[in-house]
């Protein structure tokens, strides 16, 4: 079994290097998917020489910023795995959490998230904790679940199911649109703890308020009208 990291960057040249060589440290066959949406710091030059280097890394470019979702949606296209899940080029996630979501797919689970609420979460700021629990609550009254961390990074999903969709979303919204259609195409999804190190906005952290009230309107969106 075959897994597909797909890494979005946005002017992430301090952790960049850092994250790739923790992916790559996961003892699990992989390809590594990278997609660069339009990076002002450095980071383009960084994926540039990687790609020189002939890594075996997938390395896709956009000249124009365009948010999380658009580049995830470029990152499904060029998949192959048979499972995908997405990893921020920060620090937050620890990425050998992936074999604990993968162990659930040997037991006859489909989709995997990894919980941060399950597991050890650090440096959540309050604004983020309220704004995740929120989200979460509202998925499970809309779509008649008992999740815990519906905007987990860490969604480990069928790639066939993954490139069959076509991601409408442009930014962080992209988390509530694959939970929409992963439930309503019938599937079950399974958690499992997680550990997480939060970062604030002086450090890199793009997530902003406005990004949770995109996220209600899409639950309601593809609830009702989608």
């Amino acid at each position: 079994m075959k897994l597909s990291v797909i890494i979005p960057v946005y002017n992430e040249a301090k952790t960049l290097l850092q994250i790739l060589q923790k992916v790559e440290a996961v003892e699990v066959s992989k390809e590594i998917i990278l997609v660069d949406d339009g990076s002002t710091d450095g980071s383009v030059d960084i994926l540039k020489k990687l790609d020189s280097e002939n890594r075996g890394y997938k390395i896709v470019f956009k000249s124009v910023n365009s948010g999380k979702g658009a580049s995830l949606k470029e990152g499904f296209k060029v998949s192959t795995g048979d499972y995908v899940i997405v990893q921020d080029a920060d620090l937050e996630y620890d990425p050998q959490d992936y074999k604990l979501l993968l162990a659930q797919i040997e037991t006859g689970e489909k989709v995997v998230y990894g919980s941060r609420f399950y597991g050890d979460y650090k440096d959540m700021t309050t604004l983020h904790y309220v704004g995740n629990k929120f989200l979460t609550l509202l998925t499970n009254i809309l779509y008649g679940q008992s999740l815990s961390d519906m905007e987990t990074c860490y969604k480990l999903i069928p790639g066939d199911f993954a490139r069959s969709i076509t991601i409408k979303s442009q930014r962080f919204n992209f988390e509530p649109e694959i939970t929409a259609k992963i439930l309503k195409a019938g599937y079950h999804i399974k958690e499992v703890p997680i550990t997480y190190k939060g970062r604030t906005h002086s450090e890199g952290k793009k997530i902003t308020w406005r990004d949770g009230i995109s996220a209600v309107t899409t639950l309601i969106k593809f609830r009702f009208f989608n």
